[in-house]
């Protein structure tokens, strides 16, 4: 029972966590309609242009459609993977826009990692074929390698690992079912910003004159799409095809951009959905101005720390508790973190927490240095508990040289009269802590039913008991009771007894 708890412990994800990548998740969609409303305003000048001239446009047109088949082909295979790790969880109702298992860790690896499918793998390999495809319409190298580097699928190597794993293995292995539907729309907000990038650079290859006598848009390019509360945002805004020998004037809420700047930025103080709109003053050739009106969102979301133990999800008095901290986006010696009750240590990327009284509760609180300050970014409450139970057990060594733990049933009268002390210990395979043994009783029963009890000499047996063990018949038990054992915890317990029947 005590195993299957602390696996349960082990799985409980954060609520907070939890809750930011649903925030992320929501600011994703709405930034993916967006960015889908942007590509098909490019898609339809291309159509416009093609019907007023077929003879220049026709061709562009016939790359541009294949870009969107292409696109919605590979967008709607993500859309069914989304779909299917959510149902994994939470059957076949299961709805990626209401996630009911949201800390699932299993969903996402049985259905992207299991052997049998290999979809992980799939995707990967389409994404691969992807990301060539669109590279290979772009003649611009800063736009292809940007491109190249949001579509990568190359393997890595996790911190405290020594071979690098597969880009599904680091995407979905172990990944709460929110997290990993996250993660699909990051890469299908991906998926369509090289989309963007291609349909405007087959809109780039033809006459640009000729469009714009007959229509403009104002784009709106963030150059981060989520922002943490504490950074900044910045966004881009550019006219579709336009003359590089003329910039136009930019206006957001009422005020102009810096001569030449199409940059806007302002600081993300608070957290939530924020609106902006403006237009821009393009000046033509025969002197005339035209207005092309824009407008845009952001989304400001609270920083984010993964904080977990390594062992499980409470903390242990008296011992050392291995724990992972990290910050995204943020490099591990750009972070600290401090403990109450108890110390709180670094070991290269890994800390050691070291709590002190039990039944206290141990708050961990993360910062990160994030553009040059100091930011508080999380705050993670562990349960500090005794340490459980140890087992007594007797060291006996065999002719190998190797040493078992004998924990109860038969075992020859030598082997106990060799035995020179009780030990006790956790050995689980999880803690494998030693424990020390204060005292211990033996008792024997006679022929006439009368039990009689012989006390230790602290964790070694008495000679009183050694003459019990001497006195013992073939098949008959004693029994030792009483144990009680200290751990690093500093608590006190007694423990449960051991059968031994004299062979």
């Amino acid at each position: 029972m005590y195993i299957v708890l602390t696996a349960m412990l082990a799985l409980n994800v954060s609520s907070d966590v939890l809750d930011g990548f649903t925030q992320v998740h929501d600011g994703l969609k709405r930034s993916n309609s967006n960015v889908d409303d942007r590509n098909g305003a490019v898609y339809r000048q291309l159509e416009d242009f093609a019907l007023i001239n077929p003879e220049k446009g026709q061709q562009w047109l016939d790359k541009a459609s294949e870009v969107r088949m292409i696109t919605s082909g590979l967008y709607k295979y993500v859309d069914s993977l989304k779909l299917a790790i959510v149902r994994e969880a939470d059957g076949k109702d299961g709805d990626p826009n209401h996630i009911v298992s949201r800390d699932d860790l299993e969903a996402a690896s049985v259905i992207m990692l299991a052997p049998g499918t290999n979809r992980g793998t799939k995707l990967r390999h389409r994404i691969d074929t992807y990301r060539d495809y669109i590279s290979a319409l772009m003649p611009d190298t800063v736009k292809r390698n940007n491109i190249q580097a949001s579509l990568s699928t190359q393997a890595t190597t996790a911190l405290g690992t020594l071979a690098p794993s597969s880009w599904e293995e680091q995407q979905f292995d172990q990944k709460p079912v929110v997290a990993a539907i996250t993660l699909l729309t990051k890469l299908q907000n991906d998926i369509l910003y090289a989309e963007g990038e291609a349909l405007a650079t087959l809109y780039s290859q033809i006459d640009a004159g000729d469009v714009r006598v007959n229509e403009l848009n104002a784009f709106v390019i963030p150059q981060s799409r989520i922002v943490m509360r504490g950074g900044t945002y910045q966004a881009n805004i550019v006219l579709a095809a336009v003359d590089t020998t003329q910039r136009p004037q930019i206006f957001i809420n009422g005020n102009e951009l810096a001569e030449g700047s199409s940059i806007y930025q302002v600081g993300a103080n608070s957290t939530g959905n924020f609106d902006y709109k403006g237009y821009l003053q393009v000046q033509h050739g025969d002197g005339s101005v035209t207005t092309h009106d824009f407008n845009s969102s952001y989304t400001v979301i609270e920083p984010m720390a993964t904080v977990s133990a390594t062992m499980m999800n409470v903390l242990y008095a008296g011992i050392d508790n291995p724990i992972s901290i990290s910050v995204p986006g943020v490099p591990m010696g750009d972070i600290s973190a401090t403990m109450t009750n108890g110390s709180l240590t670094r070991q290269g990327d890994q800390w050691i927490a070291k709590p002190s009284t039990v039944g206290t509760d141990a708050v961990l609180t993360v910062t990160a240095n994030m553009d040059g300050r100091q930011s508080n970014v999380a705050s993670h409450t562990f349960r500090v508990r005794k340490l459980p139970d140890p087992t007594a057990y007797i060291a006996i060594a065999g002719a190998d040289g190797n040493v078992t733990r004998y924990k109860g049933g038969k075992i020859s009268k030598k082997q106990l009269l060799d035995t020179k002390e009780l030990e006790a210990a956790i050995d689980d395979g999880l803690l494998d802590t030693k424990f020390s043994v204060v005292s211990f009783q033996t008792v024997v029963t006679d022929n006439l039913g009368n039990s009689i009890p012989e006390n230790s000499n602290g964790a070694a047996f008495s000679d009183r008991q050694k003459q019990q063990i001497q006195r013992l018949n073939r098949g008959r038990r004693i029994l030792i009771t009483s144990i009680k054992a200290v751990g690093p915890d500093g608590v006190t317990r007694e423990i449960s007894p051991i059968d031994v029947v004299a062979n």
